[in-house]
């Protein structure tokens, strides 16, 4: 393998042979030139059962610190890392030592090194149990000289003292690709991907059907302002709010239940900790038999399979975002708790608060109520049950014994909405009379209305947001920090 050799030598250094010639350098511009068949080991292999082997890693280069005739670095690879060194040798240079000295920050590197069992726990890094003793350094693809943030910076929980930098909300979205490098971030999105693979597991195995839904479409999806409008040839259309629909007219086209996973657009002009006008949208809808609460006991109990996936499979990723974002551990019921609006008003009464019945409920209220409901019932998630019509979509079935309430659902984490839902109306002159009191254009929306004219069972689901759930399992204070690369009326790249 042709290797282009760093020679940056001192005075003293440039008189003596290179016993490490050919053993460290840049390598050449991968053009997938060779085929080399060679072993290359994760960082999280490197356990003591490697011990005494000669092994080769690629990773970044996270730290490095050279200290006489020693060079000690450190690798990491995602959420893993393990210490290594090398000393001046038979078979190491002082030239090969002032290389590795002066690679820059998150280059990824080869390295070969033989793996040794250390005395004393290596408390800085994922494998504490071992240390790398490099002889060979070769830099894949080098980091440029400075950085617009340090990676030790990002990862540096606020509360460890005031004299040592920490990086803020917007530097770090400025250079998103830097701070997902961080082991939180890492961690972070390892955890949201478990989410949603626990979602799909569920209705899955509850004979779901995953579909996908049209982005653009005719009309708003949900009747109101809140859209944004793209030109579409010669017309106008709009980003979907919500594949809500769509979802239904395959409950009317025998599907039965279905799910989707896709973007979801929302053009509010909200600057808070939990608003995006883009987000990852876990939606559902099923035909039931008798009564909607089949649904909510069904969507119940999903989320109750998801939050044990998540204890049981990512206990190690909610240690390591805990480490910077300390929070406390989330707390559900099995089966989950279900109160009517009606009672969580009564609650928020004794509490001081004063609104009316059929009044929807502030932010501020819905985190209020989640303390109460904590203090009371010992849990985290909750279901807010018969919400009041007049705060609901024109597709929601009103209650059966008052129109002043709905069938519909909302669902809460540590006092935050994460879904809502609702029995929707299956008969298509009574949905036709409830989107004109909404304010729809009937004839934008004739296809979705139509698909009730040829039989449609009783059906109910609900919309769930990805990130915001991810955020408030793990009780982070902003769902930018579980958006990949967040969008919200400021931020439109990267």
């Amino acid at each position: 393998m042709q290797q282009n050799q760093e020679q940056q030598q001192g005075d003293g250094a440039d008189k003596e042979t290179d016993v490490s010639e050919g053993r460290y350098g840049n390598l050449p511009l991968n053009q997938s030139q060779e085929k080399v068949q060679r072993k290359i080991h994760k960082v999280c292999e490197l356990t003591s059962a490697l011990a005494d082997q000669k092994v080769w890693v690629r990773a970044r280069l996270h730290t490095s610190r050279a200290k006489g005739k020693q060079c000690f670095f450190v690798l990491r690879q995602q959420k893993w890392s393990v210490q290594a060194l090398t000393s001046v040798g038979d078979k190491v240079s002082k030239q090969m030592v002032k290389f590795i000295a002066g690679v820059t920050k998150e280059s990824i590197v080869d390295v070969e090194g033989i793996v040794r069992t250390v005395a004393k726990k290596v408390e800085s890094c994922t494998q504490q149990d071992v240390e790398l003793h490099a002889e060979q350094v070769f830099v894949v693809s080098a980091a440029a000289q400075r950085l617009p943030l340090q990676i030790e910076d990002a990862s540096r929980p606020e509360t460890e003292g005031e004299d040592l930098a920490t990086v803020s909300q917007d530097t770090r979205l400025e250079n998103r690709i830097l701070d997902l490098r961080t082991v939180t971030s890492q961690s972070i999105f390892r955890l949201e991907a478990g989410v949603c693979r626990l979602f799909r597991e569920y209705l899955t195995g509850q004979s779901f059907v995953e579909i996908h839904t049209p982005k653009i479409i005719s009309a708003a999806s949900e009747g109101g302002a809140n859209v944004f409008t793209v030109s579409y040839f010669k017309t106008n259309a709009y980003l979907a709010q919500s594949p809500q629909l769509y979802k239904q007219m395959a409950i009317c086209s025998e599907f039965d239940r279905v799910f989707t996973v896709g973007a979801v657009f929302r053009a509010e002009d909200s600057n808070t900790h939990r608003h995006l006008t883009e987000f990852v949208g876990l939606d559902l809808e099923m035909a039931f038999n008798f009564h909607y609460h089949e649904v909510v006991d069904l969507i119940g109990d999903m989320f109750v399979h998801i939050f044990k996936g998540l204890q049981t499979e990512y206990a190690e990723e909610i240690a390591l975002v805990s480490k910077q974002f300390p929070a406390e551990p989330f707390k559900f019921l099995e089966p989950s708790l279900r109160i009517d609006f009606a009672e969580g008003v009564r609650m928020l009464r004794e509490a001081g608060v004063e609104m009316e019945d059929d009044e929807d409920l502030s932010t501020p209220n819905e985190k209020l109520l989640g303390r109460l409901v904590k203090a009371k019932y010992d849990t985290d998630f909750f279901i807010l049950d018969k919400f009041p019509l007049a705060v609901r979509p024109f597709y929601t079935m009103p209650d059966p014994n008052s129109k002043k309430w709905s069938n519909s659902y909302d669902m809460f984490m540590r006092g935050e909405e994460i879904l809502s839902g609702a029995q929707r109306i299956h008969d298509p002159d009574y949905l036709s009379e409830r989107a004109v009191l909404h304010g729809c254009d009937l004839e934008k929306i004739k296809g979705y209305i139509d698909s009730f004219r040829y039989g449609a069972p009783p059906h109910a689901g609900g919309g769930i947001g990805l990130e915001r759930v991810t955020m408030l399992y793990l009780g982070l204070d902003n769902v930018r920090k579980t958006s990949l690369f967040p969008r919200d009326p400021k931020r439109l790249t990267p």
